[in-house]
């Protein structure tokens, strides 16, 4: 399938969007404010060592202390396995990588198990076996990349090697510059360690921009667009060093429209951060995020089928099945997702829909782990989570509604200023009492609830007067006492 990598440039933010026949299909931001952690190596030291959690904060020299879980120290991955107390101690200093980035109040997830991606390799410095990656099928093919990675790599050669899916069609030539590559970094990475003081950053990943051509170019990727000069020169030098083959897919557009209006890109990150999604068919989704899990219910909408009521759920749910899965790559949705597809009575249907949906999201590079239909006949799976979702990166809780989603009614705010009036009249002998509230609330004390007004006024023996405060949202009030 025929792939673009559009890349926008501006000084404040990069925006990369992997577009396949015309259809965005991935979209990754990084801020030069913000930039992403994940893949950074520190020279860290342990604040805190939790023996009941068997688990350390790791002071970084960022805001938030890190999290270093027992499972997560590679010392500890054999069949000794000691308790964590047994193994760190407070004040003590070690090598750590960022391998989940801060989301929400949850500080950085930490390992002591280094690992460095290249372009056809990873890096494992602690490691001495040779893993390939699951996408590359076949035990003939398995066995011949392991055996063309052994043949290049010296007797004494110390870490170990994880051939990525790229590799599959590569040779020896491009194995050992690879090689050369990651040895080299992992040769800085020390010599920096041991003058460093911690907390001390060691080794930085690659701007999204280089991960491009490390992670992203793949064989039907036909071109990359970038649309700032520097950048493109950047990419270039690096694909030069690195990466030739993707040297000439690189193209510095220059065009006066922008690059990601030409492409109805910006339509499209409008579209990832709506609640409602719609299908061609005329059903839609609706995708509620929260802090625990996110869940997709699909609809039947406007569309009424051509045959009946079961063919129509049917085709709903296999159109949604492919909106999905490009959905939560789009909008990055991690964590627990729990898909609500329409019902189905034939058993059928719901095969070929869970076959249809475990294809779509096979395209997804994000380890995915689905279940098959519960007994309510919802899809369970898990998305893993490295960085923030697309909406909290854009977006910030709405402040009227705190998130929620609702405000109170008018009404309901008229009658909680009523109530907090006869509270503060049985303790307080104030000669008046005055109500700020917003336009909404106060045209409803005006209008409709004025005879309740005057009648609380009668009952507590003293004037209520109003005024209008603009800045108020509609559940914002308060009562003076005058």
């Amino acid at each position: 399938m025929s792939e673009e990598i559009l890349i926008n440039v501006t000084p404040q933010e990069t925006r990369v969007a992997v577009m396949q026949l015309g259809v965005v299909q991935e979209l990754h931001i990084e801020r030069s404010s913000n930039r992403g952690i994940a893949g950074n190596v520190y020279l860290g030291r342990i604040k805190r060592v939790l023996p009941g959690m068997q688990s350390a904060f790791v002071d970084i020299g960022l805001e938030r202390s890190a999290f270093l879980h027992v499972a997560d120290i590679w010392e500890n991955s054999n069949e000794n396995a000691k308790p964590i107390e047994k193994i760190l101690s407070e004040g003590q200093t070690l090598l750590v990588q960022v391998i989940k980035e801060p989301i929400g109040s949850k500080g950085a997830r930490l390992t002591t198990q280094l690992s460095f991606a290249g372009r056809l390799l990873v890096f494992l410095p602690q490691e001495t076996r040779i893993g390939i990656s699951q996408r590359i099928e076949g035990a003939e093919l398995r066995d011949g990349l392991r055996a063309k990675l052994q043949a290049i790599l010296p007797p004494d050669y110390h870490g170990g090697y994880i051939i990525r899916t790229v590799a599959e069609s590569k040779d020896e030539a491009h194995f050992s510059a690879d090689i050369a590559y990651l040895n080299k970094l992992w040769s800085n990475l020390q010599l920096a360690a041991q003058s460093a003081t911690a907390p001390q950053l060691l080794y930085q990943e690659l701007d999204i921009s280089l991960r491009v051509l490390r992670d992203f170019v793949c064989p039907d990727t036909e071109r990359i667009l970038i649309d700032s000069r520097s950048t493109h020169k950047k990419m270039l030098e690096f694909a030069g060093n690195y990466n030739p083959e993707a040297a000439g897919l690189l193209e510095h557009y220059q065009g006066v429209r922008p690059l990601f209006d030409l492409y109805n890109i910006e339509e499209e990150i409008e579209r990832a951060l709506s609640r409602r999604v719609d299908l061609k068919s005329g059903g839609y989704l609706i995708i509620d995020q929260t802090e625990a899990m996110t869940t997709v219910d699909v609809n039947t909408g406007g569309f009424v089928g051509v045959r009946n009521f079961d063919d129509t759920i049917f085709k709903t749910n296999l159109e949604a099945t492919q909106v999905i899965a490009r959905q939560l790559r789009l909008r990055n949705l991690g964590g627990i997702i729990i898909c609500d597809f329409i019902d189905m009575e034939s058993q059928q249907h719901r095969d070929i829909v869970l076959e249809e949906f475990r294809k779509a999201l096979a395209r997804d590079h994000t380890r995915i782990s689905v279940n098959n239909f519960s007994p309510l006949g919802l899809i369970e799976m898990t998305r893993k989570r490295t960085r923030e979702s697309l909406a909290h990166l854009l977006c910030e809780p709405c402040p009227t509604c705190g998130g929620t989603g609702e405000i109170k009614t008018a009404q309901t705010v008229c009658y909680e200023i009523l109530r907090e009036i006869v509270r503060e009249a049985r303790q307080f002998d104030a000669s008046e009492y005055r109500i700020l509230a917003s336009q909404q609330v106060i045209d409803l004390f005006l209008e409709e609830e004025s005879q309740t007004l005057a009648g609380l006024s009668d009952f507590i023996g003293k004037p209520i007067s109003m005024q209008v405060e603009s800045q108020y949202t509609q559940a914002q009030y308060d009562v003076i006492l005058m």
